[in-house]
């Protein structure tokens, strides 16, 4: 339930709080703060605000991958993991052999191809 509670408090702010705007109390990529370069979730911030805001070309523009294929596994598990709670079951979804391939080949290709392409979220 806290995890819950957590995740609503800072969705809350963030609806009220523009990511595309400087300035923001919003934490920076530690990735692309060392390096320049964007990592398979950078612009993920700006993607939700403008999700919530149902801005769905910004929120494309953002981070594309991480909209159609991130977004749709975290409601996947969400959603599981509510259902399963309701119940009084503990729910731990675990990635292993080759769903973890798979997930850390996409964030890689990702990576390199926004990097080479100049694919800048926002």
């Amino acid at each position: 339930m806290a995890t819950l509670g957590t995740g609503l408090l800072g969705a809350a702010y963030l609806y009220r709080t523009d990511p595309h705007v400087g300035g923001q109390w919003l934490p920076r990529c530690p990735f692309h703060w060392l390096t320049g370069l964007y990592c398979p979730a950078c612009g993920g911030t700006r993607m939700a605000y403008d999700l919530m805001h149902g801005d769905l070309p910004a929120a494309f523009a953002d981070n594309a991958v991480l909209l159609v294929l991130g977004v749709p596994a975290a409601a996947w598990w969400g959603g599981r993991w509510l259902y399963e709670g309701a119940r009084g079951r503990r729910y731990r979804p675990r990635l292993e052999g080759i769903g973890t391939a798979v997930v850390l080949t996409i964030a890689v290709l990702w990576a390199v191809l926004r990097n080479l392409a100049g694919w800048a979220p926002g």
